[in-house]
C-alpha cells in the first residue's frame, strides 16, 4: 500500500557524495568535522557534547548569520558503524524564545543510512515525526531547504578532506 505524500510522517532526503563511506562516516560522526559543515549555509555550529554510543547524548548550537543561537539535542538509539545511526532529535532549551511565533515539532527520530557505492557514498536521512502535523510544522520551518544547504556544505568539506589524512 502506498501512502500519499501529504499523509506521511516522514521526510526523506538522499544525497550522493563523491567520497568513500569511511570518510563520510568520519565527517558525520566526529565533532571536529561536524563543526566544519553542519548547519544551513551561513550558519556555524558548536558541538557541546557528542557521545557516539547507544544512550549517548549529542548537544550542539547552530549560530545563524544574525548571531541568534539555535540549540539542538538528541540521544543515540542505534549505531551500526559505517552503516546507520538512529537518534532522537529535539530543539534545545531556549529555542522557543528564538522563534516564539513558531509551533515547534517534537518527538523526531533521525535515521541516517550510509550506503557504500564503491568509492562514492549515498547518504539517506529519514526524519520521522510522531504525526503528519508535526512533519508539516517542520517543513514550514524550512527543514528541507536547510538540509539541502547543509549537505552542500558537507559535500564541499568532503572535497577538502579527500587526499588528506583524517
Amino acid at each position: 500500500m502506498t501512502i500519499p505524500a501529504q499523509q506521511t510522517k516522514e521526510i526523506v532526503i538522499t544525497r550522493e557524495f563523491d567520497a568513500p563511506r569511511e570518510l563520510v562516516w568520519k565527517a558525520w560522526t566526529e565533532p571536529e568535522h561536524i563543526e566544519k559543515w553542519f548547519g544551513p549555509k551561513g550558519f556555524s555550529t558548536r558541538v557541546a557534547e557528542h557521545d557516539l554510543s547507544v544512550g549517548g547524548r549529542s548537544t550542539y548550537v547552530m549560530t545563524g548569520p544574525d548571531g541568534k543561537e539555535y540549540p539542538g539535542t538528541g540521544v543515540f538509539l542505534e549505531i551500526v558503524p559505517m552503516e546507520r545511526i538512529v537518534s532522537s532529535d529535539e530543539f534545545g532549551e531556549g529555542f522557543e524564545k528564538i522563534m516564539p511565533e513558531t509551533e515547534l515539532p517534537s518527538g523526531m527520530i533521525f535515521t541516517v543510512q550510509f550506503d557504500d557505492l564503491g568509492g562514492r557514498t549515498r547518504l539517506t536521512l529519514t526524519v520521522s515525526h510522531p504525526t503528519v502535523e508535526d512533519r508539516i510544522k517542520h517543513e514550514k520551518m524550512g527543514v528541507v531547504d536547510g538540509w539541502g544547504t547543509t549537505l552542500d556544505r558537507m559535500d564541499d568539506y568532503l572535497e577538502e578532506l579527500k587526499g588528506k589524512t583524517v
